[in-house]
């Protein structure tokens, strides 16, 4: 990984980051990525971050619910996969969540991504057998 910081993400970076969830197939129709990042930043603000390389090379967000932490959106342009950006930003988001004071962090990934359960796997998380269930009480429009 060359000059590449990780840092919260700004103003700026919004349309960027966006784009880049777009390229990486993180964005599903049901969800409004401008209010997801918006109410990221309402309540944990240093938890949503960037891999900056003179522009927006990489994105996670994270959380915590005074239980455990949760990553989310964890995405590396595609063009900069393999260089560390992806573990760069999980580490800091993990010492992050560590100084809340956060004793486990999980996060979902779906049965059928392969690479990506791969590579949380060379991270040391550890698979659940458990079921999520949901239920949406706002619409994003």
């Amino acid at each position: 990984m060359t000059d590449v910081r990780i840092r919260p993400i700004t103003d700026a970076d919004i349309e960027p980051v966006i784009a880049l969830w777009h390229s990486t197939g993180l964005v599903r129709p049901w969800n409004d990525p401008r209010a997801d990042i918006a109410r990221a930043r309402a309540v944990w603000p240093d938890l949503l971050l960037v891999a900056d390389d003179e522009g927006v090379v990489g994105s996670v967000m994270a959380g915590y619910d005074g239980h455990r932490g949760w990553l989310y959106y964890l995405a590396t342009d595609p063009s900069r996969t393999g260089e560390g950006i992806g573990s760069a930003l999980v580490r800091e988001a993990e010492q992050r969540l560590e100084a809340l004071g956060c004793p486990k962090v999980q996060l979902m990934v779906r049965s059928d991504n392969a690479p990506v359960l791969a590579f949380y796997d060379g991270r040391g998380y550890e698979r659940s057998d458990v079921l999520v269930a949901g239920r949406r009480l706002l619409a994003d429009s």
